[in-house]
């Protein structure tokens, strides 16, 4: 791979990682909002829309460090 290819990888997987973050704070903010819902349905909506931004932000932050260490093991050699 060309230095602007590995570069352009690099670059991407890190905002990957920032969005990843993000999405996964708003899922927390998301499960913190369940506390001033006042039914049951309210409760179990916001439960799940949390948990599942958390996983997909987890999951974002997950395999874009995987990304970055292989890139910058690629790049040392």
């Amino acid at each position: 791979m060309e230095t602007n290819e590995i570069n352009a990888g690099l670059k991407a997987a890190q905002i990957n990682n920032a969005l990843g973050f993000f999405i996964m704070v708003f899922g927390v903010i998301v499960l913190f909002a369940m506390i001033f819902t006042e039914t049951f349905v309210e409760h179990m909506t916001d439960m799940v829309a949390g948990l599942i931004l958390i996983s997909i932000g987890g999951g974002m932050m997950w395999k874009a460090k995987r990304t970055i260490k292989k890139i910058k093991s690629k790049k040392e050699l």
